[in-house]
């Protein structure tokens, strides 16, 4: 196994950063004088109004720039997909979704939980997947890893002074634990893509997030996990092909801002996957056959897939989705279809199901209980059952 991270791009915030975020200087900031004493929600809530309401205007005068200049340019690109640009859902279509995809249970869609608890002795993580469909037919999926550091040795000094040493450095370094986040997320998006391609039967299959995601491109360091996953990517490209994928977050902003620039009920197609991946390759660090076998991987399939924005209804925020080139405006219409359901929200319910469906079977609540218990029936003392939790 080969320790892949990416460098640290973090940067110092420097005072005109900080400036040009917050409209005032960190010193203006940090000095008591400015602060309010006790609590007025009557000028709390004139302040809110006025922020809030700069924000919008200026973001509407930026949404229009976008629908006048950056629209009618998306083709032009050299290396633009053909069916780049900005196109209006068909209501006609949209209902024969409804009726002939959706409702009979011919999408189907996967998502997952993860819930852990870590202490001295142990580390357990539990990943739960679910696949559902309006048709009823759905399925579970679970599995559990369980994390000890003591094992039998004969040396008891060495023992502890490896113990210690193994679990100082995770306490150094604990955003970097690479194998608490091989278990929570690479193994996880493994698992998603698996149980969609093989355990799902329905023609149009539907996922969550980024289907060449950061945690499948890099198999976080692990031949054999990296080799299986591009395995996973070249069948849902090569293969099936009638997939959408729909990540429910604002880490794209810059896409986003676009996508806020959308009207209800329209869908744009930006790009392909191709420099995105390719970025995720470059950036990690790999051995030198296991980014030949991920980058031979971007340049064959990533062309295939292309990557969009959707805005469902005007009351809903604009979310990317992610589909094959050749059956592009069918995902995007299904997207949609599933997204109308409920226009405030403006997401596919069936992630949203499937959501809850994991929740309901694997969530943080069971699992802790059976976590509790074991520990008393193991006779451990009760701080060995306590969540840890750092301040937020």
């Amino acid at each position: 196994m080969s320790e892949g991270t990416f460098p640290d791009q973090r940067r110092f915030i420097r005072d005109d950063d900080y400036q040009a975020a917050y409209k005032e200087t960190l010193a203006e900031t940090l000095d008591l004088r400015n602060w309010d004493l006790g609590f007025d929600p009557k000028t709390i809530l004139k302040r809110f109004k006025e922020q809030v309401g700069h924000a919008v205007r200026d973001e509407d005068a930026l949404r229009d720039f976008i629908r006048k200049d950056f629209f009618p340019r998306l083709k032009l690109p050299r290396d633009a997909p053909e069916c780049a640009g900005v196109y209006p859902a068909s209501m006609e279509r949209l209902a024969i979704i409804h009726e002939s995809l959706l409702f009979p249970g011919r999408v189907e869609a996967v998502n997952s939980t993860v819930v852990s608890h870590d202490s001295l002795p142990i580390a357990i993580t539990q990943i739960g997947v679910a696949i559902v469909g309006y048709g009823g037919n759905t399925g579970v999926f679970s599995q559990r890893l369980f994390r000890k550091e003591l094992s039998s040795h004969t040396d008891g000094r060495k023992l502890v002074r490896e113990i210690f040493e193994k679990r100082q450095a995770r306490a150094m370094d604990e955003e970097e634990d690479t194998l608490s986040k091989l278990a929570s997320r690479n193994i996880r998006a493994h698992a998603e893509l698996a149980l969609l391609l093989d355990r799902s039967k329905a023609p149009w299959r539907m996922g969550y997030g980024n289907p060449c995601s950061r945690e499948l491109l890099s198999g976080s360091g692990y031949s054999s996990l990296l080799e299986a996953s591009l395995e996973l990517l070249q069948r849902l490209v090569r293969d099936h092909q009638k997939f959408v994928f729909i990540p429910n977050s604002l880490d794209d902003r810059g896409l986003l801002t676009f996508g806020n620039a959308l009207y209800g009920g329209e869908y744009a197609i930006i790009d392909t996957l191709v420099d995105e991946s390719a970025y995720i390759v470059n950036r990690w660090n790999y051995d030198d056959a296991d980014r030949k076998k991920a980058m031979a991987f971007v340049k064959e399939y990533c062309p295939h897939i292309v990557r969009g924005l959707f805005r469902a209804s005007d009351q809903s925020p604009p979310y990317l989705f992610y589909a094959h080139r050749e059956h592009v405006h069918v995902a995007a219409h299904v997207a949609m279809a599933d997204s109308i359901l409920r226009r405030e929200r403006g997401f596919p319910m069936l992630l949203d199901v499937a959501d809850v469906a994991c929740r309901g079977a694997f969530g943080s609540e069971g699992f802790l209980g059976m976590v509790n218990d074991a520990y008393a029936q193991a006779g451990a003392k009760f701080h060995y059952a306590n969540e840890r939790k750092r301040r937020p």
